[in-house]
């Protein structure tokens, strides 16, 4: 088995786009004005419309996760952090006890977004073993 995507519904699939499109550099590749993918290296980050959610028999909810984090790898935390500060940050960067430098956001739904580096030489190999 391969995890290839993570899709987040949304009401407005433009301003959800546009976020992550800013937040990673990954310029979205649109199927349709109801869904986009943001493919990445290891996943891809695919934003359907509300109205997608009639294909899976209505289960999803938009602006509705209180447990997930969507989160990407980046070069440099502190960075992203200058460069992304007018977004709402719900957290500035911070090292996490397991090593990685993290800087969460909320996109415009609600969703929480990790920007991490690993800063530690654990976490480095931790993530060089995937």
């Amino acid at each position: 088995m391969q995890f290839v995507s993570v899709r987040v519904i949304t009401d407005d699939v433009a301003r959800l786009v546009e976020f992550y499109e800013r937040a990673t550099g990954i310029p979205a590749r649109w199927a349709t004005a109801q869904f986009a993918e943001l493919v990445g290296p290891a996943c891809t980050l695919a934003i359907g419309a509300t109205a997608t959610t009639a294909l899976f028999a209505g289960a999803a909810v938009p602006a509705a996760n209180e447990s997930a984090i969507l989160e990407f790898l980046v070069d440099d935390v502190d960075a992203e952090f200058q460069r992304l500060a007018d977004l709402e940050v719900v957290q500035e960067p911070t090292t996490m006890p397991w090593g990685n430098r993290s800087l969460l956001l909320r996109d415009p739904d609600g969703n929480l977004v990790n920007l991490f580096t690993p800063v530690t030489p654990q976490a480095r190999a931790r993530l060089s073993a995937r």
